[in-house]
Order: C-alpha cells, then structure tokens, then sequence
C-alpha cells in the first residue's frame, strides 16, 4: 500500500497552559494543544474500490459493483502505558444489476503509520456487504483497533521545553522557530502517530483510482 504523499501533522505542539484552547492567542504565541492519540483518517487513493464484470475489463459499461468508506469515526483511551484508538467507519455499496441477493465481501485494512512515512502494525479484515433482491444498495459497517505505547507517542522533557518555552516579543529567541532545529523536528515527527484506514486495493485497483 503506498502511503499518502503529505507530511505528517508536526504543528500540534502545546505552547501554553492553564486552560488554554487551541486557536486562543496566549502570551508568546497562539496555543495549538498537541494529543499523544493518533490523527485517522483514511488515506487518497483508498477510499472506494470498483469491481468489474469482466474483470479484466476497465470500460465503464463494466462496473459492477462500488463500494466508498465513509463516516469514520473514532475513540482513543489512553490507560497505563497504551494508547488504545477504536475506529468504526460506514461502507455504502452500490452494484449494477438488482436480480436475486447478492453478498459481496471486500478487504480493508487498519494501519499505524508513524512519522508520516513509517508503517509500524497494519491488519487486513473484511467487510460484506449483503444486496437484498431487487435493491442496488447496501451498507455495512468496519471496524479495527489500534494500540500504540504511551512513552512513543510522548516527547522528550527537552524537546518540549524548547517548544513550550515562554517566548517575549523583542528578544532574538521569540523569532526563532523551534520546529528549524531539524533535532526538534524530528522528534515530533517520531512522536506523531496516525491510524489509517482503506480498502486493500490491487495494484491494478490503486491505478484504476489515481487515472480515472
């Protein structure tokens, strides 16, 4: 599966306390609160699939069946030393020709990338969906877990002094961003997690997506 070509979210970094918001303008800068639970999304290109029928036919009078995900959702607990992230999401399916019942069952996949590039776990489950006679849709629901180690996804006592430190207009430090020391940079990126979920395409299915 390549991965999505966007860096990772390295600008999540608390630069204030108390209760402070993020967006809110705090003394020394704007507050932006960083969480160790991991960003989900689901990367381009994965989305939705298409099936054809012949299968080695690309021609729209071909489609099958589509399906998209949609409507992901997520919970993260973070107990002791894991970081425990729940996802659900929506499959809505959609197929060309409404004789008879119909089941068809599609692979996905629950990923833990870290940094932007790196992937660390990944699962492959399957989702099906079930066409009642007569009807050109269906739904159904995927759902994955993932757990990341709290020490992993928590940056070092250093790292985020130099971020949080307060910083005064006039003084040669407060135009200094942190985040150019590429030390400091990288440390956020090795604390930044994200669960990605998708369809587990083919190759040809990647290709289908990215030129159609």
């Amino acid at each position: 599966m390549p991965l999505r070509k966007f860096a990772a979210p390295v600008l999540l970094l608390a630069l204030a306390t108390g209760c402070t918001r993020a967006g809110d303008i705090a003394e020394g800068g704007i507050a932006a609160v960083r969480s160790a639970c991991p960003t989900v999304g689901v990367p381009a290109g994965t989305g939705d699939i298409t099936l054809f029928d012949p299968a080695d036919s690309r021609e729209a009078s071909a489609i099958d069946v589509t399906a998209v995900i949609t409507n992901v959702q997520s919970t993260c607990t973070q107990a002791g030393d894991q970081i425990v992230t729940e996802v659900t999401f929506d499959v809505l399916g959609r197929r060309s020709e409404a004789t008879g019942a119909r089941t068809v069952t599609l692979p996905y996949f629950v990923t833990i990338v870290r940094g932007g590039t790196s992937v660390v776990a990944k699962r492959v489950d399957q989702v099906t969906l079930n066409f009642a006679p007569g009807e050109i849709r269906a739904s159904s629901t995927g759902r994955g877990t993932t757990t990341i180690g709290r020490a992993a996804a928590t940056l070092p006592d250093d790292v985020r002094d130099r971020l949080t430190e307060r910083r005064r207009p006039g003084e040669e430090q407060a135009a200094i961003d942190p985040l150019t020391d590429p030390s400091v940079r990288q440390a956020v990126l090795s604390a930044t997690f994200e669960t990605l979920v998708g369809f587990q395409l083919t190759d040809e299915q990647l290709r289908y997506n990215a030129t159609r």
